[in-house]
């Protein structure tokens, strides 16, 4: 190895910084020199090769140092060694050889250096082979240091091996000293929650005797990802110093947790608090926007950006976020003007313009960005595949989908996922070809998911197929057995086809399970950026006296149109009366009679549902654009309605 190594040497000179290869090359034996004085310029030889060590850029100019760790003596410096195990560990070097080799050279090894190689063995994932050395440290009676634990909880977490992670917990008590170790503690609330034990995370949290910001924010995250806001929350309140990660930890938490309106309150906390911002943090309360859908908040949160530097015709993580955001507020003009200032474009910019322009019902121009998009060479991905695919859906371009669904891997390299068959079996089921449809779904290499069963399901209620839907109908059964919408879908299905018994059958099954269904909501942004929720048959807001009068002299101008209430809109065996009036309380129109109250003559009409829209109040706020003259937007949980002088964008066809 020093032959090896001394023909490496020369070229080091070109590396180490001049003056240092002087000092080492040009070094000749002293006489008289005080033994003090020997050590101090040892140590400060081993600080400078460590510094180089860690400026090193590839594996050949680490050679070219170890080289002169050996002509200098050093083949036996822990301190010196531990640096170079590390660092061939970080250039991925297999540590079963190189840093072994160096391992196995040294005969007193130092706690750091048997730590560097437990280390290097972990983070290359033979988790095992770590956990044996760390045995054989200590049977030779080198005690760990706080590294060595913390390198084996990161192995224990990344394979999620909690059973592995206790056992080294204990050891932290037995060995003594560590339990206490604010670090150590820090990276093993972080296993116990990758593991999926939260509670022991949660427990050992309570127990430590010192935490700081990172302790808390652990656990504040770990209980966002698991839908747990309220504990997020408590924790967050009683944190003592609250830094940007933790105010982005709850401002994303809610976000994740389709809780729009407490992410946005939480940013507008953070902004009052005087706290900044970072990337992350705007793209989470983007994310609530978008949910949300309310144009006083999207044009607030971009201003932030702005103002704190995220400006996106330069930031192309912000700006195909805005792009997102606008899209799914109804704004897709807004989204445009966006897209077309972005100085750099990647995939997910060009894949949220084609989602944007496929919701919105404009279908072709969502197909001419995506070959636009291949034509700057942009790779795209499973995403852009599933806004294109949804284009196709959305407007029925059955031949268009199956050719581009064909190329995604044979042309692309993207196999496609349960989600692209999702999109086929909907966009199948949309034009009719309900037993095409059936076929894919039996038939798809993958395991059909409540996906393709629901967007099966979704098509024959469409198209009055009840027969089919019993198919797609016991899979969703099994699959998602407390899931209400499925039972709802298919008893509106018998509903239709007046199979009155079966419709029945299904509710009583509903009733049996304990099953509630979700209620329709509504929400629409009035004057001053104010959100107003209406629920379908909820008569209890101040103004309903005033909403309905509007709707009924509405309904009355509509039927001299020839507008007709859409009758089988309605699941319930009740009287024709009873449905007329059911359907005048649908969510939807109670926004849109409090809109037309409460907005300018001259302003648009932006509606937001939680459901899809139905037939009849599609066929209601059709009529409705024409005669007020308004547009009205309309969001339901599928796509985007927009109505203008008595026609909608998505042509009948949703």
């Amino acid at each position: 190895m020093v032959a090896f190594f001394g023909k490496l040497s020369k070229s080091l000179v070109s590396f180490i910084p001049k003056q240092l290869s002087q000092e080492i090359l040009s070094q000749k034996p002293q006489t008289a020199v005080p033994f003090s004085q020997l050590q101090e310029q040892r140590k400060i030889l081993e600080s400078k090769l460590v510094s180089i060590l860690d400026g090193c850029n590839s594996v050949t100019q680490i050679q070219q140092v170890h080289a002169h760790i050996l002509r200098n003596g050093l083949d036996q410096c822990c301190y010196v060694l531990a640096k170079l195990v590390r660092m061939l560990t970080k250039f991925e070097v297999p540590v079963g050889g190189y840093p072994r080799l160096v391992f196995e050279q040294v005969r007193y090894r130092n706690p750091f250096l048997w730590t560097a190689l437990v280390r290097g063995y972990s983070v290359q994932g033979f988790v095992k082979e770590s956990v044996f050395l760390y045995g054989c440290m200590r049977r030779e009676g080198i005690g760990p240091v706080s590294f060595t634990f913390t390198a084996l909880f990161k192995a224990c977490g990344e394979i999620l091996d909690v059973n592995l992670g206790r056992q080294i917990h204990a050891q932290t008590i037995l060995v003594g000293g560590f339990a206490s170790d604010l670090f150590v503690g820090n990276t093993m609330i972080d296993m116990y929650v990758k593991c999926g034990c939260l509670d022991s995370g949660r427990k050992l949290f309570d127990e430590m005797p010192e935490r700081d910001v990172i302790s808390w924010t652990e656990l504040i995250v770990a209980y966002a990802k698991n839908g747990n806001m309220e504990s997020a929350g408590q924790l967050f309140d009683e944190l003592p110093v609250k830094d940007m990660v933790a105010w982005t930890a709850m401002v994303t938490g809610y976000a994740q947790n389709a809780q729009p309106r407490e992410a946005l309150e939480f940013f507008e906390r953070m902004q009052n608090a005087g706290v900044k911002v970072d990337d992350v943090t705007l793209v989470g309360v983007i994310s609530a926007c978008a949910q949300l859908g309310a144009a006083k908040y999207a044009n607030w949160v971009r201003e932030v950006a702005e103002s704190s530097g995220f400006v996106p015709a330069k930031n192309v993580v912000i700006g195909s976020a805005l792009i997102d955001m606008y899209s799914k507020c109804g704004s897709l003009e807004d989204a445009c003007k966006v897209f077309e200032a972005m100085e750099e474009r990647n995939v997910f910019s060009y894949s949220s313009m084609i989602a944007g322009f496929a919701v919105h019902g404009r279908p072709h121009d969502a197909l001419q960005l995506f070959n636009e998009m291949l034509d700057t060479e942009t790779k795209p991905n499973r995403v852009t595949f599933i806004g294109v695919l949804t284009a196709c859906s959305h407007a029925g371009m059955a031949e268009e989908g199956r050719q581009i669904f064909a190329s995604m891997e044979e042309r692309f390299g993207v196999p496609p996922s349960a989600d692209h068959y999702v999109c086929m079996v909907d966009l199948l089921g949309r034009v009719g070809q309900l037993e095409e449809a059936l076929h894919l779904a039996e038939t798809m290499p993958l395991e059909p998911n409540a996906g393709v069963w629901g967007a099966l399901l979704g098509a024959c209620r469409i198209h009055g197929n009840p027969d089919i839907a019993e198919i797609a109908a016991s899979h969703l059964f099994k699959m998602e057995p407390n899931a209400i919408g499925n039972y709802v879908l298919l008893s509106n299905i018998y509903a239709s086809a007046r199979q009155w018994d079966d419709a029945s059958r299904i509710r009583k099954l509903m009733r049996a399970k304990g099953l509630r269904k979700n209620p329709a909501c509504s929400w629409l942004e009035a004057k001053k950026g104010v959100v107003y929720e209406f629920f379908a048959g909820d008569l209890t807001h101040p103004e309903s006296s005033k909403i309905m009068q509007v709707l009924e002299d509405l309904l009355d101008r509509l039927k001299i149109n020839g507008y007709r209430p859409h009758l089988s809109a309605m699941a319930y065996d009740v009287s024709d009366e009873d449905k007329k009036r059911l359907l005048l309380t649908h969510s939807e129109k109670l926004a849109l009679g409090f809109g037309l109250l409460g907005t300018s003559s001259d302003s648009s009409i932006r509606i937001m549902k939680n459901l899809r829209i139905c037939e009849d109040c599609h066929l209601f706020i059709c009529g409705a654009s024409q005669i007020t003259g308004r547009e009205i937007i309309v969001r339901d949980n599928m796509r985007f309605h927009h109505f203008r002088d008595g026609q909608c964008s998505c042509g009948n066809f949703w």
